[in-house]
C-alpha cells in the first residue's frame, strides 16, 4: 500500500513510528431483561463498587496531571444527582445498564448545554464514567491493554484509558476526534508521549498492526511510510532519544547564564509522588505542591495527621530541596462537595482559596498546624493563594501564628517556613511594594494573572484567542512584583505556565525572576535555554518587551531568540 499522509493538529510534540494499535473503546450497554427494582439496585450497587475500586487503582499509579483527572471522574461516580436519574429509570422498570445508558447521556447532554466551559468539559468525564459502569454490569474488559510498544489510533481516548497503560509501551497517540486541551493531550504532554488529534479518516484508513509514523508537533500521521519516511522518523527519533539522554546527565548542572545570572528551576507537583522524579530531571526544590490532592475525591476533609504525613513525606523526598507548599486553593475550578461551597454565578471570582478558609477557620487552622509539624523534616515554606490585599495578608498570617501557639501548647515541634503569596490578582502586582515588607518572597501565578487581567475565562474555548500571557500589560505586572520584591531583599518565582516556556522562561530571566517553577518534563529544554542565554540579552529583549503594545509584537521580538 502506498504511503498516505493525514492532517490533524498536534498536542504533544515529539516524532515516533512503531506500529498501530486500532482501539475501539466503547462499551455496549448489556442486553438483558430487567429484575426487579431491588435486584437491579444491587447490581448497580455492585457496578459502582468495581468501578470504585479500578479509580482507586488508577489513583496510586497516576502522578498529579493524571491524578486530578481521575479524582474529577471519581467525584462524578458519587455524584448524587447522576445516581438519582439512574435510581428513577430503575425504579421505572428498566435493568440496570438501561438506566446507565439513558442517566449518563441525559446527565452529559445538560453539562455540554451548559455556559460554563468547565461544566461543559465534564460531560466527557460523566460519558467515561458511565462506559465504565456498563462495562461493569456486563463483564467487559474497558481501558488499554499493551502487550508491545505501539501507536494507538482511535476515535477518541478517554484519560482513565491511558493512566494504567506501562508508559514505555505507549509510542504514541492519534484520535479523529478531541482538541489540544482535553486530558488526553494534557497527560501525552506530561508524559513526553507524541500526540495528534482531530485527524478525519484516520480509523477508516488504519490498519491494525499497520506501520505509523507520528509528528506530534506538525500534526501528522503517516501511514504505511515509505522506507525513505521511515529512515526520516527513525534518525528524529533517534535525536530525541540522544536528548533525552543528554537531560538526563545534565539534570543537575546549575541553570546559569554564560554571564554569571543564576535562576533556580524547581517544579510544580501535585501530591508527594512527584517529588522523586521532579528531583531526578534537576529540579532543585518543589516550586508549588498544591494540597488540594488531599481534598478532592473524598467524602470529608482529611484530619491534621493525614495531612501531615503527606507533606512529611514530600518534604523528605526534596532531599533538602525547598518545598513551597501553598494553602489550600479550593473553589473556582475546583469543586469539594463536602465543603458545600454555594454555586456562584462566577466562582473565579467567588469564594476560593483564602476566602474559603476564612470561612472555615478550622478547616484552615488543620491544615496550617500539619504543614508546620511536617516543616521539621525538610525545608518547607508556605504560600498564601488569591491575596488581593494588605488585610487579606495580614490575616493569612495570624491563622499561621494561631496554629503556631496552638501545637506550642501542646508541646509539638514544628518547622519555621518562609511566608509567601501567590501574586496572581492584578491588586496584588499593583502594591507589591506594601506587601513585600510582611512576606519572605512572591510566586507569581500567571495563569490567573493572565485571566484576572484580560478579563477571559481561561477555561473557554472561545475566548482561547484572547487568552494572551505575552500582552505586554502581563509582562507590566510581573515587572512591578519584581522590581518592588528585589527592592525589599525577597525573591520572587513564578509557578504558572508561563515559566516551562521557551519565549515565557526567556523574558521572566530577563525581567530578573529568580525561581521557575513548572511541570517537570520541562526541566531540560528550559535549562539548556537558560544555560545559552546570557543574561544581558536576555535583559535587553525583556525591556524592549515591556515597550511594546501586542502580543504578537512581544512573539514576534522573542521567538527568534529561543529557535
Amino acid at each position: 500500500m502506498s504511503e498516505a499522509i493525514l492532517r490533524g493538529m498536534g498536542a504533544a510534540a515529539g516524532v515516533t513510528i512503531g506500529p498501530a494499535l486500532v482501539y475501539h473503546g466503547e462499551v455496549e450497554g448489556p442486553v438483558r431483561l430487567a429484575g426487579t427494582p431491588e435486584e437491579e439496585r444491587s447490581r448497580l450497587a455492585d457496578a459502582m463498587a468495581t468501578v470504585a475500586r479500578d479509580f482507586d487503582r488508577l489513583v496510586e499509579s497516576a502522578g498529579h496531571e493524571a491524578r486530578e483527572i481521575v479524582e474529577a471522574h471519581r467525584l462524578m461516580l458519587s455524584d448524587p444527582e447522576l445516581e438519582s436519574l439512574v435510581h428513577m429509570s430503575i425504579d421505572a422498570g428498566k435493568s440496570a445498564g438501561a438506566a446507565v445508558s439513558e442517566a449518563i447521556e441525559q446527565f452529559a447532554s445538560m453539562l455540554a448545554a451548559l455556559d460554563d466551559a468547565y461544566l461543559r468539559e465534564r460531560a466527557a468525564d460523566v460519558r467515561d464514567v458511565g462506559r465504565r459502569l456498563l462495562a461493569a454490569l456486563s463483564g467487559a474488559a474497558v481501558g488499554l491493554k499493551l502487550d508491545r510498544p505501539c501507536i494507538v489510533l482511535a476515535r477518541d481516548l478517554a484519560p482513565t484509558d491511558t493512566i494504567g497503560v506501562e508508559r514505555s509501551l505507549l509510542l504514541g497517540i492519534a484520535t479523529e476526534q478531541g482538541g489540544p486541551t482535553s486530558h488526553t493531550c494534557i497527560l501525552a504532554r506530561s508524559w513526553g508521549i507524541p500526540a495528534v488529534v482531530a485527524t478525519p479518516g484516520l480509523l477508516a484508513a488504519a490498519k491494525d498492526g499497520g506501520p505509523v509514523a507520528l509528528d506530534g508537533k506538525a500534526g501528522v500521521v503517516i501511514l504505511n511510510p515509505s522506507p525513505e519516511t521511515v529512515a526520516q522518523f527513525e534518525e528524529r527519533s533517534q535525536q530525541g532519544h540522544a536528548q533525552r539522554e543528554v537531560d538526563l546527565t545534565e539534570a543537575h548542572l546549575p541553570a546559569e547564564t554564560p554571564d554569571g545570572r543564576r535562576v533556580e528551576l524547581a517544579a510544580n507537583g501535585g501530591s508527594p509522588a512527584d517529588v522523586p522524579l521532579a528531583v531526578e530531571l534537576g529540579a532543585e526544590g518543589i516550586g508549588l505542591l498544591r494540597s488540594e490532592f488531599l481534598f478532592m475525591g473524598h467524602q470529608s476533609a482529611p484530619d491534621e495527621d493525614e495531612q501531615y504525613w503527606a507533606y512529611r513525606h514530600a518534604l523528605e523526598h526534596a532531599h533538602g530541596g525547598r518545598v513551597i507548599i501553598r494553602t489550600l486553593d479550593i473553589g473556582g475550578d475546583k469543586n469539594v462537595p463536602y465543603l458545600g461551597i454555594p454555586k456562584e454565578e462566577n466562582p473565579f471570582l467567588g469564594v476560593r482559596a483564602l476566602r474559603l478558609c476564612f470561612r472555615r477557620p478550622e478547616l484552615f487552622q488543620t491544615q496550617l498546624r500539619a504543614i508546620l509539624r511536617a516543616g521539621v523534616h525538610g525545608r518547607p515554606a508556605l504560600m498564601f493563594p488569591m491575596v488581593a490585599n494588605l488585610d487579606e495578608l495580614r490575616r493569612a498570617k495570624a491563622a499561621l501564628e494561631e496554629a503556631r501557639l496552638t501545637l506550642e501548647a501542646r508541646g509539638v515541634p514544628y518547622g519555621n517556613p518562609e511566608v509567601g503569596i501567590m501574586v496572581e490578582i492584578p491588586s496584588a502586582a499593583l502594591i507589591a511594594e506594601h506587601l513585600a515588607a510582611e512576606v519572605d518572597f512572591f510566586s507569581i501565578g500567571t495563569n490567573d494573572l493572565t485571566q484576572y487581567a484580560l478579563a477571559v475565562d481561561r477555561g473557554n474555548p472561545e475566548l482561547t484567542s484572547l487568552y494572551q500571557p505575552y500582552h505586554p500589560a502581563v509582562l507590566r505586572l510581573i515587572d512591578m512584583v519584581v522590581r518592588a520584591a528585589h527592592g525589599r531583599n525577597k525573591w520572587v518565582g513564578v509557578c504558572g505556565e508561563l515559566a516551562g516556556q521557551q519565549v515565557g522562561a526567556l523574558l521572566l530571566l530577563g525581567l530578573g525572576v529568580d525561581e521557575l517553577s513548572m511541570s517537570t518534563p520541562l526541566l531540560p529544554a528550559v535549562r539548556r535555554l537558560i544555560r545559552r542565554t546570557p543574561y544581558h540579552r536576555a535583559q535587553a529583549v525583556a525591556r524592549e518587551a515591556l515597550a511594546l503594545g501586542s502580543p504578537d509584537d512581544v512573539l514576534a521580538l522573542a521567538e527568534p531568540l529561543v529557535k
